[in-house]
């Protein structure tokens, strides 16, 4: 059933826990289904509001430094992973005293903190991220396994005293991709690091799995989880997508502001692609719009802009069929994951409000506001 797309405030970020509980009763299947555990990674999808929900499916959400593991300890519970690049001195204090899992980037971050995570009073599994070296996207921006990639250790820096005192092996090397691609990279990890998992409690299969994606081969993820446990069953096995639990559940509503014309009309909205999304711009793509066609598939074309100062701060050519008018609202898809987690307030523009609909009765509750206090504190 359908929300009263009037009731939201513009722009807004709108999630939808019915299509919410949808993909989480999925990923809850495949928890019980293969034996692995999801967890929720907050650097894809952070509304908190939501937690109490998500929690009942979820054994707990991956953090990439301090802050994150605050608040997946503090609204979310369950277990909280930590992975990061590097850590600061004074960013470990805190993150030890939330994380159950700790993942270091190298051999050298590890023995720098090992000390200190042994004498942390809460006992923390720690374990090293791995560079598999196997590349199964075609973007080589998301890709962690491009040449000279800074993320994980490659085989050849992994010295024979290296993983002493550790638990568990991590990889993460897929962005939005089908199980056909964990599988290709599920074998080049054993080929490559398969002897060191019989000294190990866990492998954190890392994210990048669509798995609420329509045409996601699950039955293949399921197996290979089940298979890789049949191989290794002294293993945990995690999961840490993102983008799978909010894929397809929010929306982003916008108005019309003006309409301008420079070699066709060009609409004016409320949201902007560099502030609001900036997906659109650095993956690039284009959103989808509820009743909106191709450029040229329905009758009235428009290109629709931000309103920051940015020329290029354009979400692309859309088509339809009445031309648009001032106060027109217009309404993205898929707009939860990597959008509330990534706005800046360039410009000043404010960030847009965030809304839920629920699941049974369809009403619309704004969850949070934003303001000029908002903007002025991030400043000074």
């Amino acid at each position: 059933m359908p929300f009263d797309i009037g009731a939201c405030p513009s722009p807004a970020y709108v999630v939808d826990d019915a299509l919410l509980i949808r993909n989480l009763e999925l990923l809850a299947r495949v928890q019980a289904e293969s034996g692995a555990k999801i967890l929720l990674a907050l650097k894809g999808f952070a509304m908190w509001d939501t937690f109490p929900l998500v929690s009942r499916y979820l054994v707990g959400t991956t953090a990439s430094g301090q802050d994150e593991a605050r608040l997946g300890a503090e609204t979310f519970g369950g277990e909280v992973h930590c992975y990061s690049p590097a850590y600061t001195a004074p960013e470990m204090d805190v993150v030890l005293r939330y994380a159950d899992h700790l993942s270091f980037n190298s051999p050298g971050q590890w023995r720098y903190f090992r000390q200190t995570v042994e004498a942390s009073p809460r006992r923390v599994s720690c374990g090293l991220r791995v560079n598999p070296e196997h590349s199964t996207g075609e973007v080589a921006l998301y890709d962690p396994c491009a040449p000279g990639s800074r993320l994980g250790t490659r085989l050849a820096q992994l010295g024979p005293d290296d993983l002493e005192g550790l638990e568990g092996l991590h990889f993460h090397t897929l962005c939005q991709q089908n199980s056909d691609a964990l599988e290709a990279t599920l074998a080049a990890f054993e080929a490559k690091f398969g002897g060191y998992l019989g000294q190990m409690r866990w492998v954190n299969f890392g994210g990048g799995h669509h798995i609420t994606r329509p045409d996601y081969d699950v039955a293949r993820l399921i197996r290979l989880i089940r298979d890789f446990k049949a191989r290794y069953p002294h293993l945990d096995i995690y999961l840490e997508p993102g983008e799978a639990i909010a894929l397809n559940t929010g929306f982003l509503v916008a108005t019309v502001l003006d309409i301008v014309d420079n070699d066709g009309p060009i609409a004016i909205l409320d949201t902007s692609a560099t502030a609001h999304m900036p997906d659109v711009l650095e993956m690039p793509y284009r959103p989808e719009i509820i009743g909106a066609g191709e450029p040229g598939e329905k009758a009235h074309t428009f290109k629709l802009g931000g309103t920051t100062c940015l020329a290029g701060d354009v979400i692309g050519d859309y088509s339809f069929d009445a031309p648009l008018q001032i106060g027109d609202r217009l309404m993205f898809t898929d707009m939860a994951h990597y959008t509330m987690v990534k706005t800046t307030t360039f410009n000043g523009i404010r960030l847009p409000s965030i809304c839920r609909v629920d699941a049974a009765t369809r009403a619309v509750r704004t969850v949070r506001s934003f303001g000029y206090v908002d903007y002025m504190q991030r400043l000074s």
